[in-house]
């Protein structure tokens, strides 16, 4: 008993250390602060000049955007072969295998590496107007059985707003917090979606999604899906509750499981001090306004190699929206349109390339350990929430 009270003791300064340590991070000059600059505030990337993508958009400029009589169809606005970014993000998953597993700058009591590579994303300060009225846009409410929901694309015109909370209390939640994903609703009413937390003794980043805040294990019922990573943490993978290719023997009735969405983190060789560069790759959807389903059956055929082979098909290509830095604040500045209010290089906005001002998800800090995320059509709720987590795990590479 003395020796667990001794542990939990350092384990309670380690925690206050590394807390005095990030908000000392988070004052210093290199944040990222609010600006009212919104046009022309991001940079357009795409792959290829005219690659199309499946029924993914349902932004203001989905009607003008319109091939084959398709209004869902996304086209891009960059003719020109000179303007492409051919950026290759590079392989990681050869890396050598003796490599840590390092935890979030945030959530782990360790002393991490100084943050040379990223910086803080400040957000703009003004009231809260991110629902696009002009559109008919509504605020999404659950519909149905919560653990369909989860998995079930948003509508289009409809936005979900959501708050995650990261509970660090308990001898080993310092190094593995749990995650709560809820559904705001008006008058301060919240409704909760999913739990999250990072695997013990797992060689990559492995995440544990649950409809069930109490029950994180994988053989439980509650149990929807998982975020694993790459060795380096620069590339993730989304997955549903099914069984691996590799262990399943389908005969006996066992489900297969579907990729639901990919990130990757561009790697930092060169030390430049910059917010960080993502890249979202998820399946296309279907006139129905349906997931295509993405069942591989080895390494060649997940989102992350189809992406990196420029294999597009079926499948929808979104970036983080690039922040503008300000001279004023000597900082970059994204606008969260009142969602966001603190600086932290986690921040971000997921856009399409042909339209950076119609934004699919936005994720951000509010607190210190508390984080607005809000998701449009295509995203389910699975797959923003895993895509959140994926930005609290460390990237050694990006840094």
């Amino acid at each position: 008993m003395l020796e667990m009270d001794v542990r939990n003791q350092k384990l309670e300064q380690q925690r206050q250390i590394m807390e005095q340590k990030m908000k000392q991070k988070r004052m210093t000059s290199g944040m990222i602060q609010a600006s009212d600059v919104r046009k022309n505030s991001a940079t357009l990337r795409t792959n290829s000049g005219n690659r199309r993508e499946l029924h993914g958009y349902d932004g203001p400029l989905q009607y003008t955007m319109a091939r084959d009589n398709n209004p869902d169809q996304v086209i891009s606005i960059l003719s020109s072969p000179d303007s492409v970014d051919d950026t290759v993000v590079e392989d990681l998953t050869n890396a050598s295998s003796d490599l840590m597993d390092v935890e979030d700058d945030e959530s782990s009591p360790v002393a991490s590496t100084p943050n040379n590579g990223n910086m803080p994303i400040n957000p703009i300060i003004e009231q809260p107007t991110f629902i696009n009225t002009s559109t008919g846009e509504i605020e999404g409410d659950i519909e149905g059985n919560a653990e369909k929901f989860v998995l079930q694309p948003a509508p289009q015109k409809v936005l979900y707003k959501c708050r995650i909370t990261r509970d660090r209390k308990g001898m080993d939640r310092g190094l593995y917090p749990t995650y709560f994903l809820h559904l705001e609703r008006d008058c301060g009413k919240k409704v909760f979606l999913l739990a999250g937390r990072k695997r013990k003794k797992s060689a990559t980043s492995n995440y544990l999604i649950s409809t069930d805040p109490t029950d994180l294990s994988r053989s439980a019922e509650s149990y929807v899906g998982k975020l694993r990573s790459n060795l380096l943490g620069t590339q993730f993978t989304v997955y549903d509750n099914g069984i691996s290719p590799r262990k399943a023997n389908f005969k006996d009735g066992a489900t297969p499981r579907q990729e639901l969405a990919a990130v990757t983190y561009d790697t930092n060789v060169l030390g430049f001090k910059g917010p960080r560069k993502m890249t979202v790759i998820l399946p296309g959807m279907t006139l129905e306004q349906q997931r295509v389903a993405i069942y591989p059956q080895d390494e060649s055929e997940s989102l992350i190699e189809c992406w990196k082979s420029k294999n597009m098909d079926n499948l929808i290509e979104l970036h983080n929206k690039t922040p503008v830095w300000n001279d004023d604040t000597q900082s970059y500045v994204l606008n969260f349109h009142g969602r966001v209010t603190q600086a932290s290089v986690k921040n971000f906005q997921i856009v399409h390339d042909s339209d950076v001002e119609y934004v699919v998800m936005q994720f951000g800090r509010v607190a210190e350990d508390v984080f607005t995320m809000d998701f449009r059509y295509p995203m389910c709720a699975l797959q923003a929430f895993a895509i959140a987590l994926s930005s609290f795990d460390s990237k050694l590479a990006c840094e």
